[in-house]
């Protein structure tokens, strides 16, 4: 019995060895598996660094050949016949000094400083018109006669200022005392002053204390020598104070408002000359005074002139070309407006001819406007550059850059 149980145990035991030696010959063959597998995911690694490698290889060629690109200036060869087509005119850029005329439009008008606005000072009704418009007058001449209860008040009131005013002077100071003296030229005085500040002249009011002329009825005259500009009214017309009756200008000297743009460099102090003309005439101007601000209505600056009109053949009203004459005071480097021309990026070029028909875009710097001219920089002095045709020679260079991209 016991050697039996004894052999039980014996093959228990070799049963587990062998299962065990069984188990461990299993388990080798999946080591040897994840190793290759490993083996093979290096491989796939390296292919795959090889490849991005590759790649940025390709990816800089490709940088590299683009910044040939943008290194590459912009230029055209141009054909002798396409030069005969397009009109291509080129000059050399020498420095030297510059005359040069800048246009402005401007219009005539009444010198303000010489002119005169006639225009009642109180509640007024026109009763009748002496001079009508274009007249020529002169100094003191009636102009138009004109009726105010105002008036009348005060012409009522001076009359008796007046008449005390001369009894009291009749009697002396002596006999009617100071009080009595100095009360009665006081009031004449004042009596007389508002008169004339409703207009009335000297002469006017003195007529008042000899004739019996109808109260309230006063007639304005001319303050100048001067021709009727205007004279926006009709007899019977109630007019308010200050209201324009007629406007008198002394036409020997006028105003020629020139009209600039806002953005011009153009220095213009009083004293500079310009000429004007009108129709197929030709006068000589001088800057007066430029205005400070920009006309809110036209957008541009104001330039005033004075004119001489001693013919009498200009007159408010009538639109005159200006031209401003200017020199340089140094040699400088210029180029017709039309050469020049905008790059892709905006700054300003022009096109310089290196050889015969060949063509290369060069950035320059904007000087002062020179009239038709324009002052460049940036560029050397013997430059053969495109003076005029630079449109064409510009979207043949555009063409071109086209073509390479596409390609």
């Amino acid at each position: 019995m016991k050697q039996t149980l004894q052999l039980i145990v014996l093959g228990i035991l070799l049963s587990s060895i062998s299962n065990g030696f069984a188990a461990e010959q299993e388990h080798e063959p999946h080591e040897h598996e994840h190793d290759a597998t490993l083996e093979n995911h290096t491989d796939e690694s390296e292919n795959h660094d090889e490849h991005e490698g590759s790649d940025d290889h390709d990816e800089h060629s490709g940088d590299g050949e683009h910044a040939d690109h943008e290194g590459e200036e912009e230029s055209v060869a141009l054909s002798p016949n396409q030069l005969t087509l397009a009109n291509i005119k080129v000059a050399t850029l020498k420095p030297h000094r510059m005359d040069y005329t800048v246009y402005a439009p401007g219009e005539i008008k009444a010198n303000g400083y010489t002119s005169y606005l006639v225009s009642p000072r109180v509640d007024s009704v026109v009763l009748h018109r002496h001079v009508a418009l274009g007249d020529q007058v002169e100094k003191g001449q009636p102009l138009v006669t004109l009726f105010s209860e105002t008036v009348a008040e005060a012409q009522a009131a001076f009359r008796v200022a007046s008449a005390e005013w001369q009894r009291v002077k009749q009697l002396g100071r002596r006999s009617v005392g100071d009080k009595r003296f100095i009360s009665a030229q006081t009031d004449y005085e004042a009596a007389y002053g508002r008169l004339l500040a409703f207009g009335l002249s000297k002469e006017t009011i003195s007529s008042f204390t000899k004739n019996s002329k109808p109260f309230g009825e006063y007639t304005l005259m001319a303050a100048i020598n001067g021709v009727v500009l205007s004279d926006e009214f009709h007899q019977g017309q109630r007019m308010e104070p200050g209201e324009a009756l007629m406007e008198l200008a002394d036409e020997q000297s006028l105003w020629v408002e020139a009209r600039l743009a806002p953005s011009a460099q153009l220095e213009l102090p009083a004293g500079t000359l310009a000429q004007i003309k009108v129709g197929s005439d030709l006068y000589t101007a001088t800057v007066r005074q430029e205005a400070h601000t920009i006309d809110p209505q036209t957008r541009t600056r104001v330039v005033r002139l004075l004119v001489s009109n001693s013919t009498h053949r200009l007159h408010p009203g009538l639109f005159a070309d200006v031209y401003f004459s200017f020199a340089t005071k140094a040699p400088v480097l210029a180029v017709p407006e039309a050469a020049l021309m905008r790059s892709a990026d905006g700054d300003w070029t022009v096109f310089v001819e290196e050889e015969s028909g060949q063509f290369t875009a060069q950035e320059i710097e904007l000087g002062r406007p020179l009239g038709k001219m324009r002052e460049i920089k940036g560029i050397r002095p013997g430059s053969i550059v495109v003076t005029e045709g630079a449109f064409f020679v510009a979207s043949q260079i555009a063409k071109g850059g086209f073509d390479h991209h596409n390609h």
